[in-house]
């Protein structure tokens, strides 16, 4: 097996595996966001779930480029991922004069933050879509079929995992864990944004280092999110910050 194959492999592993007693429904949203970075030719990618009222909701992303343009879909009403949810199917333009036509007011602010191209793959299963994979690229146009396939099984998959975590049938039970993640999400932005003002880290670095210390420590991130508000955890990540940062070199 090449390298990019073993690595579909695990992701579909990672995907399926959410039966587990102390199952993170957003680590587990970012674990998709990362991999169909590295597996599908993306620049960036974010995540959308609907919440109990059937209003999508940003869960997660790979990058704040990402996460601002989900969150500018929204302000406007207006986007790939709005129109796959609804539509429940693959959304994709075949170039920037498509893009404009069908988003006139997502498209400029797509490129002003770096990328060419944009398109979304529906989160369903049968005929229940419960939100939408953003995809995003520096390149213009869209993936590649072989691409978006691997995509599309990869958004399958979590699905039918997220709604298998709680063995339900019923809307409301998964209603109700997404909303609990929505919540988690308000305050992992806050810690985020505290983290990275009191380290001089970007949005996306501050993430990565509480993503990475409440892997190493066995903790759920939104635990680890709630401490730092507190001010209960943050010389732990203050100190793992400072052992990171290279040493400078003697002049």
């Amino acid at each position: 097996m090449t390298s990019r194959e073993q690595l579909i492999a695990t992701t579909f592993v990672e995907l399926a595996d959410t039966l587990v007693a102390d199952f993170d429904v957003i680590d587990f949203l970012h674990t998709l966001a990362i991999r169909s970075v590295e597996l599908l030719g993306a620049t960036a990618a974010g995540i959308m779930l609907a919440d109990q009222h059937g209003e999508l909701r940003v869960m997660a992303s790979s990058t704040e480029e990402a996460r601002l343009l989900e969150l500018y879909e929204l302000q406007n009403n207006e986007g790939p991922c709005l129109d796959c949810y609804r539509t429940g199917k693959p959304v994709a333009r075949a170039g920037l004069p498509a893009m404009h036509s069908a988003w006139p007011a997502f498209t400029p602010r797509l490129r002003q933050l770096g990328f060419h191209s944009a398109q979304a793959l529906p989160m369903r299963l049968r005929t229940e879509t419960i939100g939408a994979l953003n995809l995003f690229r520096a390149e213009p146009g869209p993936l590649s079929e072989a691409d978006r396939g691997i995509g599309q099984a990869m958004a399958d998959v979590a699905t039918v995992g997220l709604l298998q975590e709680r063995a339900i049938a019923a809307r409301a039970q998964l209603a109700t864990q997404l909303q609990a993640a929505l919540t988690s999400r308000v305050v992992l932005e806050q810690a985020k944004g505290m983290l990275a003002q009191r380290t001089g880290l970007s949005l996306d670095q501050a993430f990565q280092l509480m993503r990475g210390y409440a892997r190493s420590n066995n903790r759920r991130l939104s635990d680890v999110a709630a401490h730092i508000i507190a001010g209960t955890i943050d010389s732990d990540l203050l100190r793992v910050h400072r052992r990171a940062k290279p040493t400078p070199r003697p002049t």
